[in-house]
């Protein structure tokens, strides 16, 4: 039956996507009406606008979280200290390449200050992450921006070709941030080889979890090749916490010791710390979350390409889908629906980045979207 909502088919597609979610002792139950409470203005909106986890963190996470009460008098040393020690076990580093951040977000700005400035440039994808670019403003550094190629990926050969005597700095998101497309290990490999080593490489593997290509492995892999590399992550997504605030990186002790000159002291806090460390003790917890939400985000590319329309494909917790037009009018259109999607990208003016959140949350979305923007293909249906 042709209709502007969710098909019974999809129902059941969704709702089998989340099945697995509810049987997730303490992470896939819904936002409860407290949670979207504590969340301020936005307590009444889907959210599906900032690449969260629709789940929050997971039930050993939550329980530790409340013990760090115990605890809250006290500056967090021994615990970072204790966390980068399991991080560098879980790595195959030692705990002098890992630095810890205020969300990876932090890491962006230390290595912005630490190898930009008015004589350094950044090289970046154009579009991904804004937050590295904000940061060299502030570092007084200029940006060299790279479009992405036909099929939205990273132009890597083009942006090891841009990398010049000036350029301190080399962004790489991946997956990238909005398209969700990925580079390849090998293609990683390559373009490392042809960056100078006087240039650092962030790579932010804030979405690697969401990964299911065999092609695509994490940059930690090439540490041990390439001292310039600095491998970015969070536990932002798909451990829940992006709340919290915690991020890391990785890399050689001496890029990590210059991050280090840029970092805040005790940037993490107690709570946040327990709460990684439980989520790191539990070894089922990514693969769980992963098929949890890759199973949604399966079921919304395959209904949006139902519908007729074009997406790029996705490796991360969020898609984009062309709408036909200017997308701020959408957006605010969701809005006005209780319904927040995400921000318009200037160079893609007419795609829309969802991210992708709860079965029902999902439904709500596609329900919107076939009201708002028609498909061309949506009365076949």
């Amino acid at each position: 039956m042709a209709h502007n909502g969710t098909t019974r088919r999809e129902l059941a597609a969704l709702a089998t996507a989340g099945a697995a979610a509810v049987l997730i002792d303490g992470i896939a139950a819904p936002r409860t009406a407290q949670a979207r409470l504590a969340r301020g203005m936005a307590r009444d909106m889907i959210q599906l606008n900032a690449n969260e986890s629709p789940y929050g963190p997971s039930a050993g996470a939550r329980a530790a979280m409340t013990r760090s009460q115990e605890v809250a008098a006290r500056y967090p040393g021994d615990l970072e200290e204790e966390l980068k020690a399991v991080l560098a076990a879980q790595h195959g580093v030692r705990a002098d390449q890992i630095v810890l951040g205020c969300g990876s977000g932090e890491i962006l700005r230390m290595a912005d200050m630490a190898f930009l400035g008015p004589e350094r440039s950044a090289v970046v994808a154009e579009p991904t992450f804004e937050a590295v670019l904000a940061y060299a403003g502030a570092a007084r550094g200029n940006a060299v921006k790279v479009p992405l190629n036909a099929s939205f990926r990273h132009d890597l050969p083009a942006m090891a070709g841009a990398c010049g005597a000036g350029t301190g700095l080399v962004y790489v998101c991946n997956p990238n941030n909005p398209t969700g497309t990925v580079v390849t290990t090998d293609e990683l490999a390559a373009f490392m080889k042809r960056v100078p080593a006087s240039v650092t490489v962030l790579l932010d593997e804030a979405y690697l979890h969401f990964v299911e290509r065999a092609d695509v492995r994490s940059g930690l892999d090439l540490l041990a090749e390439h001292d310039n590399l600095v491998v970015v992550r969070t536990f932002s997504k798909i451990y829940g916490l992006a709340g919290m605030r915690l991020g890391y990186a990785v890399g050689s002790t001496a890029r990590i010791a210059e991050l280090k000159r840029h970092a805040t002291a005790n940037n993490a806090n107690a709570a946040v710390l327990a709460a990684a460390l439980a989520s790191l003790a539990e070894p089922d917890l990514v693969p769980r979350m992963r098929k949890t939400m890759n199973d949604t985000r399966g079921a919304l590319c395959a209904a949006l390409i139902g519908d007729g329309r074009r997406i790029i494909p996705t490796e991360a917790n969020f898609v984009m889908v062309e709408v036909g037009g200017d997308v701020a009018e959408l957006i605010s259109s969701f809005a006005e629906r209780k319904i927040l999607v995400g921000r318009k990208f200037p160079s893609l003016p007419t795609w829309l980045r969802v991210s992708v959140g709860t079965p029902e949350e999902t439904a709500a979305f596609l329900k919107a979207l076939r009201e708002l923007r028609p498909a061309a293909t949506s009365a076949a249906r």
